[in-house]
């Protein structure tokens, strides 16, 4: 059911958002990251204590794609 819409203003979409206005069938928004994170790494609270000595995270990707994305 088609809509009236007043103004809008967009100040920001992000790099993998999708903004629409009007009738839409589907949207699809395709992003693609890869994170490399050590031992201990996205800890969040109050007091935490790690202790891992000597660590080390290997980055080595040798096939360079490990999912595409396609339309």
């Amino acid at each position: 059911m088609p809509a009236k819409v007043g103004a809008v203003k967009v100040i920001n979409v992000s790099s993998s958002g999708i903004f629409n206005i009007g009738d839409v069938y589907s949207m699809n928004p395709e992003s693609s990251a890869k994170t490399y994170a050590g031992g201990g790494s996205f800890n969040s609270g109050d007091g935490i204590r790690v202790n891992l000595a000597n660590s080390t995270t290997y980055v080595y990707d040798p096939d360079q794609v490990d999912q595409s994305i396609t339309s």
